[in-house]
């Protein structure tokens, strides 16, 4: 078995980690849906004034969100179109 991936719950399927999918901290979040990291503002308004939020949460202080969440989030932004 590859490092980057583990067992699946008692199906014994290969799948991903869970840190592969995690962002950690409002710079990696804007880096990954906004391309630079100086978009974090943007991160903080979407997670918490904007009328659609954006999906994340919070690990004590530190924002976070998963990148599949996200990329589903993004779609239905664009199917509401």
């Amino acid at each position: 078995m590859q490092e980057h991936l583990r067992a699946g719950p008692a199906t014994g399927e290969v799948c991903p980690t869970l840190a592969d999918d995690l962002l950690r901290g409002a710079d990696a979040i804007a880096i990954f849906v906004f391309g630079d990291a100086k978009e974090r503002r943007k991160v903080y308004y979407y997670a918490s004034e904007a009328k659609v939020r954006m999906p994340t949460f919070r690990m004590g202080n530190v924002i976070c969100a998963r990148k599949s969440k996200l990329i589903d989030w993004i779609e239905q932004q664009e199917a509401a179109r």
